[in-house]
């Protein structure tokens, strides 16, 4: 009777274990897996980006994109490929009073839905009224 107990103390002990293992791996992944939609590995375009994520969820329609970036006034540039909007955005970091300035490349499936988009740091312009 006595290594009954052990045996079982000991499989309650190793089950604890597997699952501190599993909540650990699972952890490290929603951490990956939240760094890999960063559209940008530059710091200074993060509020850009957390911006453009909130306001156009993968799937918002081109139409809609641009309407977003004309009421905001943001620049709009020939894009080389269809099924692309490339935009300048600038925003003014309201934490560092920092402006930064972005070049955003949406990019569309078939059916004008957007799929992702790509920031890469552009020029700081003045701002225009």
């Amino acid at each position: 009777m006595f290594r009954r107990y052990h045996f079982f103390r000991d499989l309650q002990s190793r089950n604890s274990v597997l699952f501190g293992v599993a909540l650990a791996i699972a952890l490290v992944a929603g951490v990956a897996g939240c760094k890999t939609s960063a559209h940008s590995s530059d710091p200074h375009l993060r509020k850009i980006d957390e911006m453009l994520d909130a306001e156009l969820p993968k799937g918002t329609t081109m139409t809609r994109v641009g309407v977003f970036l004309s009421s905001r006034g943001y620049r709009v540039e020939d894009s080389p490929k269809p099924h692309t909007i490339v935009a300048v955005v600038r925003h003014i970091d309201t934490e560092t009073l920092r402006p930064a300035t972005a070049r955003v490349t949406f990019h569309f499936d078939s059916t004008e839905r957007l799929t992702t988009y790509d920031l890469a740091p552009a020029p700081d312009e003045p701002i225009q009224p």
